[in-house]
């Protein structure tokens, strides 16, 4: 077993871990492992797992970027996860050490509701400059006309005419909620007790008029990831882990997990890609964006020897 010391200097003097320790790191960062358990498990220094985390998540986000596009779907739902950050909204002004973008932290997804693919997603805030963005990255990355089905969020009307310019079947299931069970007010969600379809533009059909795969898939994110889980002390302690963690989250959803209903990955489903990848293709997407060594543009000169 390595002392904290040691754990350190073995990942600084070797540069990087071997493929299948860092294959091990990052599924259980995708299984709902925090990062100290994960560290404790591997035998790893928690700087190397947040390191190795950070690397993942770069690569992810452009891997996503690049391979999500021209896709065929007729109906993608839309959908809006809580979390925070630091500390939640309502102890943002009391921090005694403040970071930056602590407080209240909203995730964004649109989901094919076929394939079940994660088309896109996006971390900010619950507001009318995050729907705009997220809902022109949906329409960049959709090649024909679609059906969308979001929440009553108000802020969506205008995000979605703007960011598809009217040619888009579009709906909102509006949910009616009851009062929060007697004694569960704080932590359990009030009843729903009835949904309203309404028709914003184009001609949705009703039939489709849903986002429970959404909330579903959402559901599977708060699971498998340990920031997401309510009433601990693993939430994000930084905005760009968080990030960077949802970035992983999406490839491993889109392209290594088995998806139960369709025996197959979404992005398999999605017709996409043909292969099945997996953890060391992550890792190796890693060592093929580090930087290369190379020699170093300065040197030191030296002393000149005293002559004998």
């Amino acid at each position: 077993m390595l002392d904290a010391k040691h754990k350190v200097s073995y990942i600084v003097g070797m540069n990087k871990l071997p493929t299948h320790k860092r294959v091990q790191i990052l599924s259980m960062l995708c299984e709902g492992s925090s990062m100290r358990s994960i560290s404790r498990v591997c035998d790893v220094s928690i700087n190397t797992v947040a390191k190795i985390l950070e690397d993942a998540g770069k690569v992810c986000m452009t891997f996503h970027d690049e391979k999500v596009r021209d896709l065929r779907s007729r109906r993608v739902q839309v959908d809006e996860i809580w979390s925070f950050c630091a500390a939640k909204q309502k102890n943002v002004a009391t921090m005694k050490a403040p970071v930056d973008f602590a407080g209240d932290v909203w995730t964004w997804t649109a989901l094919d509701a076929d394939s079940k693919l994660i088309v896109s997603w996006l971390v900010g805030d619950r507001d009318a400059h995050s729907a705009h963005v997220f809902m022109r990255d949906v329409s960049a990355r959709i090649g024909r006309r679609t059906q969308v089905t979001s929440d009553g969020l108000r802020v969506y009307v205008d995000a979605v005419d703007a960011a598809f310019g009217g040619f888009v079947d579009y709906a909102q299931l509006v949910k009616k909620y009851g009062p929060a069970p007697d004694g569960d007010r704080r932590y359990s969600p009030p009843e729903c007790v009835g949904a309203t379809k309404v028709r914003i533009s184009g001609r949705p059909r009703p039939e489709d008029i849903s986002t429970s795969y959404v909330e579903r898939s959402n559901l599977t994110l708060r699971m498998h990831n340990r920031r997401f889980t309510r009433l601990t002390n693993a939430f994000s302690k930084k905005f760009d882990s968080h990030v960077n963690m949802v970035a992983l989250y999406t490839v491993w959803y889109n392209w290594i997990r088995i998806h139960k209903t369709l025996r197959t990955t979404p992005a398999m489903a999605a017709g996409i890609t043909t292969a099945l990848m997996s953890f060391e293709d992550v890792v190796a997407l890693i060592d093929a964006a580090a930087p290369k060594p190379g020699r170093p543009k300065t040197y030191k000169k030296k002393a000149p020897a005293n002559p004998a």
